[in-house]
């Protein structure tokens, strides 16, 4: 970081997006993004479940998560069990579990309703609901039905590549089939809203973020790579669920603070490539600590926009706290403030 020693210290970055993305802009988790499983109404297990991840209910009590013979911290704030590499939490835990439970049921519903609202999709009506056997490249995809796998369906991708599937009914994959992520495809990037319910069926292997509206039915020895958020429960039979260890569509920005002459006798130099999640343009900022700034955290149009000091860096945006950057993309923006959530950003106009 740069310190303003002496006089008035102007840092300009230079933020370009260097590595794109296909398909659609990802869907954004907010802390719905730190579950494996997320319910309202309850989250169930027979036989000999394996998770890696944690996993939540809320608003139901911990009274609705049946078959894992959980365990009660000490602080009274989250449950363990041997089938669970992660934490169990529930709204009727101690503080500030409800507290987070709550917001990350919110952050769920929310994330359902964008993804459900996406519009200009790559295709409709895709194979007519039947996608068996079928090669798709990353894109946006909507069906007014239902939508059934028979059989094993590959996505075929880079890494930062996109994937909405939004299907008005059910989703069903039948038994021994598989969701296959080829080219460098990442679970993370594949989200799929479903307006009913999904199943998957025994010893399948689906990858990718389910959202649903109502229950996840996932059968006998089946395998899920990425998320299973669910409005209402998520019942498992002998599954192995493990969530993904990225964030959704890696973006490189690349940010480079030119040399500043602070005083006659100190120069600092300073360079730091950030790797984060981003839809923005190639956008140039120039950013000034000394700008007095005031709240805000809606577009005011152009002028300085500033991360509160003592946030978390936000590598995802290529800001960081404290340091008041010039904008003039009202994109650019919208994506920081979908990023940073419910930290508050401010804004002083140009003078």
């Amino acid at each position: 970081m740069l310190y303003k020693s002496l006089g008035l210290v102007f840092i300009t970055l230079f933020l370009s997006q260097v590595v794109g993305a296909a398909g659609p802009a990802a869907v954004n988790l907010g802390s719905a993004g730190g579950y494996a499983i997320l319910s309202k109404a309850g989250i169930s297990t027979t036989g000999t479940t394996s998770i890696v991840g944690n996993i939540g209910v809320s608003p139901i009590s911990s009274t609705a998560v049946t078959g894992f013979g959980l365990i009660l911290d000490p602080s009274n704030t989250f449950s363990t069990t041997s089938l669970v590499t992660g934490k169990v939490y529930a709204a009727d835990y101690a503080v500030p579990t409800p507290a987070t439970m709550s917001a990350a049921i919110s952050d769920m519903q929310t994330a359902y309703t964008d993804a459900a609202g996406r519009t200009n999709p790559t295709a409709t009506e895709l194979g007519a609901g039947n996608i068996g056997g079928l090669t798709i490249a990353p894109g946006l995809y909507k069906w007014s039905t239902g939508v059934t796998i028979p059989t094993s369906v590959t996505l075929s991708g880079g890494p930062n590549d996109v994937w909405i599937f939004q299907i008005a009914q059910t989703l069903n994959l039948a038994n021994g089939a598989s969701i296959i992520l080829t080219g460098g495809a990442q679970p993370q990037n594949v989200f799929w809203q479903v307006g009913s319910s999904a199943t998957l069926g025994t010893t399948s292997s689906f990858s990718g973020i389910l959202l649903t509206q109502t229950n996840i039915a996932i059968n006998t020895g089946a395998t899920l790579n990425g998320r299973a958020l669910a409005q209402t429960a998520v019942t498992l039979q002998a599954d192995t669920i493990t969530a993904p260890t990225g964030g959704s569509a890696t973006t490189t920005v690349t940010t480079t603070t030119p040399t500043t002459t602070v005083a006659a006798t100190t120069t600092i130099t300073a360079t730091t490539t950030i790797t984060g999640t981003t839809t923005a343009p190639t956008t140039t900022v120039t950013a000034t600590t000394t700008i007095p700034p005031v709240s805000a955290n809606v577009w005011q149009g152009a002028g300085y926009y500033t991360i509160p000091s003592g946030s978390p860096n936000m590598l995802s945006t290529g800001m960081m706290p404290g340091i008041a950057y010039w904008v003039t993309n009202q994109a650019f923006f919208n994506g920081v403030a979908s990023w940073i959530g419910s930290i508050v950003m401010s804004y002083t106009p140009s003078h």
